[in-house]
């Protein structure tokens, strides 16, 4: 696929720099080399792992971030990287920590940031659980077990710091029954007509009052 194709196909989500778009071309191709030997996403299209994947990530990106956001960042439950990659080539100086348990997956992780140059992305291959730190920024996105990802999710933001969901429509009232702590957003659909949306909020610590 051209990187011109992937611009064209990500236009509806996002419009993107070359750089990125030639990271993206070259992440795609590592996605599809690795997935014929492991099962790293159920989508096996170039063109649907665009829109899909890169589309709904970037997308959340360009909501959550400005480019020249110099912050901190957990994607949790990484998995193909999804959206934590896509984070760290839209801001650069955002600094984005990749949890992923699956030693196999954390392996691919690793090759996606070689391959890319990426120094602002970092793996830690092990469980949310045994993390220690916290981020500005934490992010989630097709995780088993919901609601004890969401607990975890939770515990990794820093205070004052802001909890990202990329969910099915239908989740949205779960996720706030859920985390009554976090006082979320409007949540904003996903270009894409699949019914998905991005539902982000600030997570209260004791002392804070609920907006809205």
């Amino acid at each position: 696929m051209t990187q011109s194709e992937i611009a064209a196909l990500l236009k509806p989500y996002v419009e993107l720099d070359e750089r990125a778009i030639a990271c993206t071309a070259t992440y795609l191709d590592l996605i599809l080399k690795w997935n014929a030997k492991m099962n790293l996403t159920a989508v096996r299209e170039p063109e649907e792992i665009i829109r899909r994947h890169f589309g709904e990530s970037f997308f959340a990106a360009a909501q959550l971030l400005k480019a020249s956001d110099a912050l901190t960042a957990i994607d949790l439950g990484s998995g193909a990287g999804f959206p934590g990659i896509p984070l760290a080539l839209f801001a650069p100086q955002t600094q984005v920590t990749l949890i992923e348990a699956n030693g196999k997956k954390a392996a691919f992780l690793n090759e996606v940031i070689r391959g890319l140059s990426l120094e602002n992305a970092k793996v830690f291959n092990g469980r949310a659980e045994a993390y220690s730190r916290t981020a500005d920024l934490v992010t989630m996105r097709a995780v088993e077990k919901f609601d004890l990802a969401l607990s975890l999710a939770l515990g990794l933001v820093a205070p004052g710091g802001r909890l990202a969901l990329m969910i099915g429509a239908a989740q949205v009232e779960e996720a706030r029954a859920q985390a009554p702590g976090v006082n979320w957003d409007s949540p904003v659909m996903v270009p894409g007509g699949k019914a998905r949306v991005l539902m982000a909020g600030r997570v209260l610590r004791s002392g804070d009052r609920v907006i809205g």
